[in-house]
């Protein structure tokens, strides 16, 4: 049985820090996984600044719930789910992450938890358990499911390399630089295009 795991941001959706950072003007979050391979760090200094700034979890629902699909984004999942399953692989969290499933026709998704008190403010994270999306992919192929994994991040890397198969999609040039073994792919069409070499094993 063959599985695509997918990475949420910059894949589907657009980086939901970036949109709040836009939203609010604090360039500082404009900071994603693309840029801090390190993503306890990178949590760490996102949720010193909201503190710093009084902003809590309901100000950041609120711009999620403006953020649509990337274009092209649901054709390509429609056409996807009529060939194989899918799964989203994701460092999101469970509170962010609603609305933006219901615009993607409810996917599966695995992600992680913010704790968060009684006054909305964020106050530290919980992983669903560490390299999950590695992780995740090993457990799958463990099921004897072929794998396909593919994202645009550092914290994409471990899980497409575990992967029995996968690329890049619409990554920044720093990582292409940086890793040349890897299929790299900036279109939903030649997205579609290695998805389909996977499942028809060539």
């Amino acid at each position: 049985m063959n599985l695509i795991c997918l990475d949420l941001e910059g894949v589907l959706i657009p980086e939901i820090w970036i949109a709040f950072s836009d939203a609010v003007g604090i360039p500082e979050l404009q900071r994603t996984t693309r840029d801090e391979p390190d993503y306890d760090k990178l949590m760490r200094f996102r949720i010193d600044i909201l503190k710093k700034n009084k902003l809590k979890l309901p100000d950041i629902q609120k711009v999620i719930s403006s953020i649509h699909p990337l274009p092209g984004a649901i054709d390509f999942l429609n056409e996807l789910r009529e060939k194989t399953q899918i799964i989203i692989l994701s460092d999101t969290f469970e509170q962010f992450a609603k609305p933006l499933m219901r615009k993607l026709s409810w996917p599966t998704l695995f992600c992680n938890t913010l704790d968060v008190d009684s006054d909305g403010n964020i106050t530290g994270y919980k992983l669903r358990q560490n390299n999950g999306k590695k992780e995740a992919v090993k457990a799958f192929k463990s099921s004897n499911m072929r794998v396909f994994a593919a994202g645009d991040s550092f914290n994409d890397l471990d899980m497409i390399r575990e992967a029995d198969g996968g690329c890049l999609f619409y990554a920044p040039q720093s990582i292409k630089d940086e890793c040349k073994d890897l299929k790299s792919v900036d279109t939903y069409k030649d997205f579609m295009e290695e998805i389909d070499k996977f499942l028809n094993n060539l």
